[in-house]
């Protein structure tokens, strides 16, 4: 499903996040900086140097470790690996470049540039925007055989369009997961927590699935205001709060 290519995606992209970041901070033994750059221009004036993130070193790995259960050479393993891969290739398109002045007294004597991981939110959120555009595939297969050969995109108007390497792709349509549904894992939202004055996938009206929601009041009691008295105990006041939980009906 949609959901499900995500989930490969983000995994894979996690991975070569790590093992990434740990090779520039000097955690694994067979890699470290990216060293191919150094003494190349970065740009007029601005030479590489310093510690550049060994992304190539990051994907390799990632390839061989997460690929490596992708065996059955079905359908389904062709949309996993699609998907990691697609995972890898939103790390290293967001790959970022830091530039930095040295020299005595503040003077920029020496310019130098290295290739720096982004925040891992940025890859989560390229990713999710990929996930909004998921595209639907089916399988060509070979004649003889039937066996598995490559993916095509399953609206489109030209035979043997592939799906492109950013893309994240899908199988079958997502269940619905308003209603429970025991043999596909999900449990349906009734009963999940919502907030009634929120737009985003947390709101009353996008979980509970046009069911309504009950309103649940409450009083909230806490210990607040502590102090500490010499010598030796802490004196604290009794707070309250009255509170409403809504839940999906």
């Amino acid at each position: 499903s949609r959901e499900a290519a995500y989930t490969y995606a983000i995994s894979s992209a996690g991975v070569t996040y790590s093992i990434t970041q740990a090779c520039s901070q000097g955690n694994l033994t067979n890699c470290g900086c990216d060293k191919t750059k150094e003494g190349h221009y970065a740009m007029e004036g601005w030479k590489w140097g310093g510690c550049s993130a060994d992304i190539k070193y990051g994907v390799k790995l990632t390839r061989k470790f997460v690929d490596a259960r992708e065996i059955e050479g079905d359908a389904r393993s062709l949309m996993n690996l699609h998907n990691n891969r697609a995972g890898r290739k939103v790390v290293k398109d967001n790959m970022g470049t830091e530039c930095k002045c040295h020299g005595v007294s503040g003077s920029c004597t020496m310019k130098t540039c290295w290739t720096t991981l982004p925040a891992f939110r940025r890859i989560g959120l390229s990713l999710m925007s990929r996930y909004s555009r998921g595209k639907r595939v089916v399988v060509i297969r070979e004649r003889r055989t039937r066996s598995p050969l490559f993916l095509k995109l399953r609206r489109s108007k030209k035979p043997d369009r592939k799906p492109r390497r950013t893309d994240l792709v899908f199988l079958d349509k997502s269940p619905n997961y308003c209603e429970p549904d025991a043999e596909r894992g999900s449990m349906g939202t009734n009963a999940r927590r919502c907030n009634r004055t929120s737009t985003d996938s947390d709101s009353c009206d996008l979980l509970c699935c046009g069911r309504g929601y009950n309103t649940h009041q409450f009083t909230r009691i806490w210990q607040c205001n502590c102090k500490f008295i010499w010598c030796c105990y802490v004196n604290c006041n009794e707070c309250s709060q009255r509170t409403e939980e809504y839940t999906c009906k």
